[in-house]
């Protein structure tokens, strides 16, 4: 049984010291596969305009995304706190013999958190889906401005890239990317998306409501799977490509070919790739809100592990 099926299932796990040191090594690994390209790039002070992004606005090292959890409902058996320091709200059972996650503790400490993912992500579920934005946020949030906050140069440059603003209807129902709409763009959208009114604006065709899963995984931290976690960056790093191809810059240069939003064909590819990113984000989706509804339903019934 894999780690998602058991966090969405609720079947309760025991892994052996064997299993889940295994566990650990091959988390690991797989982080330094993921964050190769980008350590290396760190070393050497150079930057990347696509993907420093995903560790500068989501604020987690690559050493960070090494530290493996085996989420909520697994027992490690035979461990101890010192085996797997980081797990601070894994504590070792008596009664069970091993490091096993302290749902009441931890809600204790990351309740609110806990509830407003849960009903964000159960409201992204509910509210229509839309696949008829095109990317434009991006191109929003340069239009006609004679300063950028990317050094790379308009593919269209500033004329041609404000002309495709004004020949189309803007459509971003999501808060964190209407937030940097110039000033000038702010007026131009269908939508008015806020912080308030997020949960009423989010919806599950949105590129960045996708991008976003890393972002609450990470929140929910040990009670998430860390193969689950990884899954969560790995399809954010696929979003965020998507949303560079189809972006206004010139990134040709650094090997992203432009998706080009303007044409009929370029529409359809992108549409094409955020439904495919879409699909996969549903299923992560409702993985969160399950482990999410399983550590509230833990701690309401359960005693502190070590008693």
């Amino acid at each position: 049984m894999s780690p998602a099926d058991s966090a969405a299932g609720h079947v309760p796990r025991t892994l052996n010291p064997a299993q889940w040191r295994e566990a650990t090594a091959h988390h690991e690994a797989r982080a330094d596969r993921l964050t190769a390209d980008h350590r290396d790039r760190r070393s050497r002070g150079q930057r990347h305009p696509v993907w420093d992004f995903m560790f500068e606005y989501y604020p987690v090292s690559p050493g960070k995304l090494r530290r493996w959890s085996p989420g909520v409902g697994t027992l490690l058996a035979d461990a101890s706190a010192s085996d797997l320091a980081h797990l601070k709200f894994f504590t070792e059972s008596a009664a069970a013999a091993g490091l096993a996650f302290d749902a009441r503790a931890y809600v204790g400490k990351r309740g609110k958190t806990v509830r407003y993912v849960r009903d964000l992500l159960e409201a992204t579920r509910r509210n229509p889906t839309h696949f008829d934005c095109f990317g434009l946020h991006e191109w929003a949030m340069v239009y006609r401005q004679g300063e950028h906050r990317h050094p790379e140069p308009l593919r269209l440059g500033q004329a041609g890239t404000d002309a495709v603003v004004d020949a189309h209807t803007v459509r971003c129902t999501h808060f964190d990317a209407f937030r940097f709409f110039t000033p000038e763009a702010v007026g131009l959208n269908v939508f008015s998306p806020t912080r308030q009114t997020q949960p009423q604006c989010e919806q599950a065709g949105c590129l960045h409501a996708n991008m976003d899963l890393y972002k609450w995984a990470t929140k929910l931290g040990e009670a998430v799977p860390g193969e689950v976690w990884l899954d969560t960056f790995e399809l954010a790093c696929s979003a965020r490509e998507l949303d560079m191809r189809a972006a206004p810059y010139d990134l040709a240069g650094w090997g992203f070919e432009p998706i080009r939003i303007e044409t009929p064909e370029g529409k359809a590819e992108y549409v094409r790739r955020q439904r495919e990113i879409s699909r996969e984000a549903d299923g992560l989706r409702d993985v969160l809100i399950d482990i999410t509804e399983r550590v509230l339903a833990e701690a309401s019934r359960s005693e502190p592990v070590n008693e």
